[in-house]
């Protein structure tokens, strides 16, 4: 009988189902949780090969009730994004099988194949870390798919931002009037739309070592068509609150330094960089959980607030 680690977690309907999607004489030999993720759980399948080795896939399933109201439109957003990143040379894991609606499997659900590496969020090796990521995110924004993922969606408005406790109100007010404005014209490219420190794997060199490289982009649910400024004011936002607000005022610079295109003015950037802080400020709790599970128990959603008030501050007080 085979003896699955954590094999309660996943439902018999959703095992049976990932079995007919495996090749011919294998089957599941080991289930292991995934952490770190805020929508869905994630679980590494070891399956057994016919000719007795082992290789990996990961499911991907939304049992929350509250985000499995969305969850057909983020699977049906990955499946689309992971088809159209094979064979692109960007490293994202390749789709096996989605059922968006349950149909076949206890909650929705995806099947991709495993890749290799593991996220990395120390402050340790920061600087060599940087421009890896902006030259990652300057290929994802090269992509020039046949048929486009759909146009982004900003959801943050005016009205829901959440201004943290003992922020200068005035800043703040300044930053909400910048969003209240239309979103500047803007050339479309390829976005990741949570591209950040969480969703990257890297190999396992020190952090510091020249040999660092990226091995795999993962989370592809939210891929979108919009502005670059857009996936660069995210990845800025997350490392100001991992690192500092310093290194999220430096990502955008890197990401120019690797050859990327910003919006054409300082005022058209700053728009999408505040409304990134912004959205941010509803959310800040769900950040922090799995930084927290992670190995950052000094990121509490305390510092965060305070790392996050600290980068709008920086963001409104910068020149131009």
């Amino acid at each position: 009988m085979t003896d699955y680690d954590e094999a309660g977690a996943v439902r018999p309907s959703t095992l049976a189902w990932v079995s007919r999607h495996l090749e011919a004489g294998e089957r599941i030999v080991g289930i292991e949780v995934l952490r770190g993720g805020i929508t869905a759980e994630m679980r590494r399948l070891t399956i057994g090969t016919r000719e007795g080795g082992t290789r990996d896939l990961v499911l991907r399933s939304f049992v929350d009730p509250f985000h499995g109201e969305r969850a057909e439109d983020w699977l049906h957003r990955e499946a689309g994004a992971l088809t159209r990143l094979a064979g692109t040379g960007v490293p994202a894991p390749r789709l096996v099988a989605v059922d968006p609606t349950a149909a076949q499997c206890a909650y929705p659900s995806l099947l991709m194949t495993h890749v290799a590496g593991r996220t990395v969020l120390d402050d340790e090796g920061l600087p060599t870390r940087l421009p890896l990521l902006a030259r990652q995110l300057v290929a994802i924004h090269a992509l020039r798919p046949a048929e486009r993922p759909r146009e982004y969606v900003t959801l943050t408005t005016a009205d829901t931002v959440v201004v943290p406790k003992g922020a200068d109100a005035a800043v703040w007010g300044a930053a909400v009037d910048v969003i209240r404005k239309p979103a500047p014209p803007c050339a479309g490219r390829f976005l990741h739309r949570d591209f950040q420190p969480g969703n990257v794997l890297f190999d396992a060199p020190p952090p510091e070592s020249a040999d660092l490289r990226i091995t795999g982009v993962v989370d592809w649910a939210a891929a979108s068509w919009g502005p670059a400024d857009l996936d660069v004011a995210h990845c800025s936002t997350n490392l100001a609150l991992l690192h500092g607000p310093a290194w999220g005022l430096r990502f955008a610079e890197a990401y120019e330094e690797a050859g990327g295109v910003l919006a054409a003015t300082a005022g058209e950037r700053l728009y999408w960089q505040v409304r990134d802080g912004l959205a941010c400020s509803e959310e800040v709790r769900q950040v922090a959980r799995p930084w927290r599970e992670a190995g950052r128990r000094e990121l509490t959603t305390r510092v965060v607030e305070e790392r996050l008030d600290a980068y709008v501050t920086a963001l409104m007080d910068a020149p131009g």
